[in-house]
């Protein structure tokens, strides 16, 4: 996508009894992509800093792609056993799959922008380990 403006349908806010011309709203590439990083770096668990966001246009549907790291607890942590990974949220692959979900979701339901796909690209692991319950 260009840095022109993305325009999205509105809904008129009127008081009752006026009358209004329907307008449109225009969302620029730069917040759009803010946004976007944003819902990633939430459905990830990773600081929306480290996202990167590329977005295109494809037959009038909206196309993310984003690149982000994935957070991920320590290998020492999944040898131990003991559910982590599960507690975790899953393998790192079901993580990916629900972000995507997540991703279109939610940027259709801040923007209103019609998603026609998510590609989640991983980066790399942001290795936290996991705290213990005292």
């Amino acid at each position: 996508m260009t840095a022109a403006a993305t325009t999205v349908a509105a809904r008129p806010v009127t008081a009752p009894g006026a009358t209004s011309d329907r307008g449109r709203n225009r969302i620029t590439s730069k917040a759009l992509n803010r946004v976007v990083a944003a819902v990633t770096a939430d459905a990830l668990g990773v600081k929306a800093s480290r996202v990167g966001v590329d977005l295109a246009d494809e037959k009038g549907l909206l196309v993310l792609t984003v690149t982000t790291p994935i957070r991920v607890v320590s290998l020492a942590r999944v040898h131990d056993g003991d559910g982590v990974v599960s507690r975790s949220g899953g393998s790192i692959v079901d993580r990916a799959a629900r972000a995507q979900e997540i991703i279109r979701d939610r940027v259709n339901e801040i923007t209103g922008s019609a998603i026609g796909r998510v590609t989640v690209r991983l980066s790399g692991a942001d290795i936290q380990e996991e705290e213990r319950v005292r």
